[in-house]
Parts: C-alpha cells; structure tokens; sequence
C-alpha cells in the first residue's frame, strides 16, 4: 500500500521501577527499570517528499527542528541507513510536557520509524526497528514497542510484559526541565542503598495485583532530582497527602505520578493539583501493545 501521509501516535511512559546497578565502561549506566504506556501522547504526522529533504514543524515553539530533534534524527538515520531517495515532512502536534521524565522526545523518534518505515515502504520488523533506535537514544527501543516491558543493559533490551492492573494515573509536571545527564551525573551508585524489589513489581504486574505494585513502585534517581528540585518532593507530599494509592518520579524527573483505582479520589487529587502546578493530567494507563498508525 502507498502512503503519501501518516500520522501516529507517540504515547508518553511512565517509569513503575527504576534501579541503577553500575557504572558501564561505555560511560551509561547499568539499569533495571520496569516502564509501562499511558494514554497521554504526541501525534506525528509524516508527509512525504519527493526531494528528498527532511523537515519538521511542532506545535511547540522552543522545540529543535533539527538534529538535536530525535525525531528528526531518527528520519536522519533511517534516510542515510536505507538510502532512501525520498524524504518527509514531520509534524509533532505536542502534548507530552518536554524535559519531564515521560520519554516525550524518544516516543516522537519511535513514532517516526514506525511511521517512515511504511511511508516509505521499507518493510522492517519492530525488533529491526528498535535496533535502529538504540542508536538515538536509551528509552527509544522500549517506545518502539509500547506497551510494558523490563528494560536493562542501558535501557535497550526489552523483555514485553502483560498489561498492569488498570487504574487511572494522575502526572503533575512543575515549571521545570531536568537534565538526565545532570541527575545521572549526581548519582553515586555506590551509596544507593534502598534499591526497587524489581522481582516483586514483575509478580504485581504478571498477577495484575494493584495493591501490591503500589507497593513495588522505586525509582533511585528520586532522592537525587529531589534534593535539586523542592517542587518536585512538594508534588509528592500532596499527592500522597491527597490520598493517591501510589505515588513516584517518572524518569529522571520532574513528573511525578499517582495511581489511583478509585475515581473519586482522582478528582480530589486533581483539583490538589491544580492548585499548585499548571501542567495536571488525569490519563488511563495503556498497559497494552496497541496498533499506532492513525491514518
């Protein structure tokens, strides 16, 4: 079939668990991280050219429209891999807040090779593809497939895993962008001393036991990005305070999150919030590999 256009979706992550065990040679980090869709997501629209240029327009003005742009850097790579003669106009209509430990930039990259793989008829498998994204960045594999996963090695192995127990999942980002190089930097593995039960929040998940991966959830880059930024421990603390079920940093910060079963409390969590901070979003987790083409 020939595309001239297609959109798809870039759905955010968050992160259940996230342990780090060493320092690599190759200067990344050896982690264990347990990381699951939501329904909160950027859309990608993909026109073709018959230039050969690539381009790219986002609805959010201080985003790169180059190659500090991971999608356009994943157009980049897939153009220069496959000699495509071809090239393509991207969109990013923004939604997922930049800098917030929710893989924005790396699902806008997912979402393009999936979508410039059929644009241009290349014909490569999801596991061919998120080889390919590797090379952009370390959460790009695991947005290529979506869905939940383990990731390990420096976030690029994925083993699928089925979808968690359903719940609503309320993100409150503060006005702030964190470095994951910066928070990575001020790690000391060697002083992580309370580190996630991975093991357990695997058997939550297989078990679809709510209770217990509310329990589960861990994340050691917490503490670091905490004692950086006070608005992001405040976040916690009122979420926790509101009632939520279970309450973590995504990432590297600054979002945190709160899973909630019950929809009453998600309205009271809520209106908390927006109290607080501008950037509230009340979504449903995704849990499940879903079909990511639009049109």
């Amino acid at each position: 079939m020939n595309y001239v256009r297609i959109s798809v979706k870039a759905p955010a992550k968050i992160n259940l668990t996230l342990d780090v065990l060493a320092k690599r040679p190759d200067g990344y980090h050896e982690v264990e991280m347990v990381m699951t869709t939501v329904d909160l997501a950027d859309r990608v629209d993909m026109t073709l050219r018959e230039d050969g240029e690539i381009t790219l327009d986002c609805s959010a003005s201080f985003v790169p429209d180059d190659i500090r742009n991971h999608a356009y850097k994943a157009a980049t790579l897939m153009k220069e891999k496959f000699q495509v003669r071809q090239g393509v106009h991207l969109y990013i209509d923004k939604q997922i807040p930049v800098a917030a430990g929710l893989a924005g930039g790396s699902s806008d990259a997912a979402a393009t090779l999936r979508g410039l793989n059929q644009l241009w008829n290349l014909g490569l498998t999801r596991d061919e593809l998120a080889k390919i994204g590797a090379e952009i960045g370390s959460d790009v594999p695991f947005c290529v497939y979506g869905g939940t996963a383990l990731a390990t090695g420096r976030g690029e192995q994925i083993a699928h895993l089925g979808a968690p127990a359903p719940c609503w999942v309320i993100l409150a980002k503060p006005p702030i962008g964190v470095s994951t190089p910066d928070v990575y930097g001020n790690l000391r593995v060697a002083q992580i001393d309370n580190h996630p039960d991975t093991k357990q929040m695997l058997q939550a998940i297989a078990t679809q036991d709510f209770s217990l991966m509310c329990q589960s959830l861990g994340n050691v880059l917490e503490n670091v990005t905490l004692s950086l930024h006070p608005q992001v421990r405040q976040i916690k603390d009122l979420m926790v305070a509101s009632g939520a079920d279970g309450v973590l940093m995504s990432g590297s910060g600054p979002t945190v999150f709160a899973l909630v079963q019950k929809e009453a409390k998600v309205h009271r969590i809520y209106n908390a919030l927006r109290g607080f901070v501008k950037d509230v979003f009340v979504v449903r987790m995704l849990g499940a590999k879903e079909g990511e083409i639009l049109a």
